[in-house]
Parts: structure tokens; sequence; C-alpha cells
């Protein structure tokens, strides 16, 4: 990982000043081109998440870089302050661990290609010996041959029973269907 800017340890100071737990430096330049660095920190409450990042924008705005942009500051769980090269998500607890940035940003870096790498002498697995045990050799077995159709017994034909009725659960009782009435018949 490169070293990180003059700016990520000034925003880092500025979370760190007012209490803020759990920071985290990513470097995020081989994943986006959006940014080069996030740092996630936790804040105990929406007033210490707001305090935490107006802090780390006036640290920036007097150390001579200028913010590009806050989002969420009016009480919200969680504020972005945009510097640029560097991302600051002041969350809290809360919502950190539903939205896991961590997981989502923290990606190694590709590997080198498997041609680029050199490539060593792969050993050859040496094949265990098999005991020999002095005996009968074992008889091989052969498949039954089929019985032409005519020689087979015939099949019995089975007579399809009917499926049985329902029978209710102990100690209900079956529903019964309610008669239908016919209306009586005009006479005219």
């Amino acid at each position: 990982m490169p070293k990180p800017t003059k700016l990520v340890q000034i925003a880092k100071n500025a979370l760190e000043d007012l209490k803020g737990s759990d920071i985290k430096v990513l470097d995020v330049a081989h994943l986006t081109t959006v940014t080069d660095w996030m740092l996630i920190c936790t804040g105990t409450s929406t007033r210490h998440v707001k305090s935490l990042a107006d802090n780390v924008a006036d640290t920036a705005r007097e150390a001579g870089f200028r913010p590009l942009g806050t989002e969420g500051a009016d009480g919200s769980d969680w504020v972005l302050v945009d510097l640029g090269s560097v991302v600051v998500h002041v969350m809290q607890a809360q919502a950190r661990i539903h939205y896991q940035l961590e997981k989502l940003w923290d990606i190694a870096p590709p590997e080198e290609p498997e041609e680029a790498k050199p490539k060593k002498a792969a050993a050859k697995p040496k094949l265990a010996a098999t005991p020999k045990t002095p005996g009968k050799p074992k008889a091989s077995k052969k498949p039954a041959a089929k019985k032409p159709a005519a020689a087979r017994a015939p099949a019995k034909k089975v007579a399809a029973k009917k499926p049985a009725a329902k029978k209710p659960a102990p100690g209900k009782t079956a529903a019964k269907k309610p008669a239908v009435k016919k209306a009586p018949a005009k006479k005219k």
C-alpha cells in the first residue's frame, strides 16, 4: 500500500481530535478513478457524526485544501466529506454495520498475471507401491446373461386401489357443507 498523503493525515488527525472511533484508511486508487483514499470513521450520535465531519472540513480548509462538498450533514447518521483525492465517511455504528463499506472497498489490488510470474518446475508425485499378496487370483465377474422375453415369468397384474377418503384428524370434526335450499316455486 502506498504511503498516505498529507491530506489523509490531516483528515485522520481531525477525526482523532474529536474522538472518532474505529478509523480505517483505505487505498482505493486501483479500484476507482473518483478518489484515491477513503477514511471511514464511527461517531456515537448524529451530533457527534456532524461535529467530526465539520472538523475534517475545517481542518482541511485551514491547511489549504478546499473541500469539494459535504453530504448528509443535516441530522443524518452518515456524513460524507469530499476532499477530492480523499473521501471521508463518518457514520454511526448501525449505519456502518449495515452498509459495510470496508467490505465493499477493501479489496486487495490485482496480482500479476500467471504468465508474468516465473514458472517453477513441478515435482512429479511419487506413486506408492501396492503390496502383492500371494494366493488365489481374483475371479473376474461377468454380467449374468439375460433370458429371452419368452422365458421370463409374466408380470402379475395388480388391481388399482381407490384412494381412501380423507379422515379428519382426531379431535377435529369435518366441516359439513351447508345445504342449499331451493326457493319455493311461485304460483300464478
